[in-house]
């Protein structure tokens, strides 16, 4: 497969999700306005930060005229699970050089790591999958971008009960369950999904991250201890039947 035809690949996947990712920036542009910060401020966010939960909170917290080292880390916090992308990603663009590792991680966001992943661990031979990752993070950046400035705009028309903050979760509902193929992984989910509802009400979003190692641990811990020492038991059993 060439350059060209795995980073429009890349487009098309990420083409779906931003059925939801649009009126979730022009959400952002207008409560961004609301919050008191100017449309260059607002705008600028979304190119520096380029995290839409992360940018939501900190437009909030701005609102509350919280300080500015409350406002920083209650946004690193929640993106902390970026650094779980990352790891996840890591062993597949580590042959890459530092501008293309740099650019990736920028652009390394939850839309586009669902659909990367997904791709990376497809069993096809290609040296270009980093230009699938390229064009799903490009596709979402500009989604993005140009979300965010309709919404700065346009963005304080859209009705107020409106439930347009639910697209996000549906749609990654959609694109996790049918790759729930493995044990290990249908327990990590599961896990997850059930500690993030019961740590909701932790401070600075940090049950997210709980729900999020929680759900590796479970799944780490399902793969090498529970269900590999049972297919040793019935391995050795097949073995005795043999002899």
């Amino acid at each position: 497969m060439s350059k060209r035809f795995e980073f429009f690949n890349g487009i098309r996947a990420e083409l779906p999700i931003l059925i939801a990712v649009i009126p979730f920036g022009m959400i952002y542009g207008a409560l961004g306005l609301d919050a008191g910060l100017t449309p260059m401020q607002v705008q600028a966010m979304s190119i520096i930060v380029f995290a839409g939960s992360a940018q939501f909170i900190m437009a909030q917290l701005f609102a509350l005229s919280s300080p500015v080292l409350v406002i920083i880390i209650t946004a690193f916090l929640l993106n902390l699970r970026h650094a779980l992308y990352s790891a996840s990603v890591a062993s597949y663009v580590k042959h890459l050089s530092a501008r293309w590792r740099g650019t990736l991680a920028y652009l390394l966001t939850d839309e586009a790591y669902a659909v990367s992943i997904i791709h990376y661990r497809q069993p096809t031979e290609t040296q270009y999958k980093h230009w699938f990752f390229l064009g799903s993070g490009l596709a979402l950046w500009g989604s993005w971008q140009l979300s965010t400035a309709a919404g700065i705009f346009v963005g304080s028309l859209i009705p107020p009960g409106w439930p347009l903050e639910f697209f996000i979760p549906l749609t990654f509902i959609a694109l996790v369950v049918p790759n729930l193929d493995e044990r290990s992984s249908a327990i990590a989910a599961l896990t997850g999904g059930l500690i993030s509802v019961l740590a909701f009400g932790l401070p600075f979003n940090l049950g997210l991250i709980v729900a999020a190692f929680a759900g590796i641990g479970a799944g780490i811990l399902t793969d090498e201890f529970i269900f590999s020492k049972s297919d040793l038991v019935q391995h050795t059993d097949r073995e005795e039947m043999q002899g």
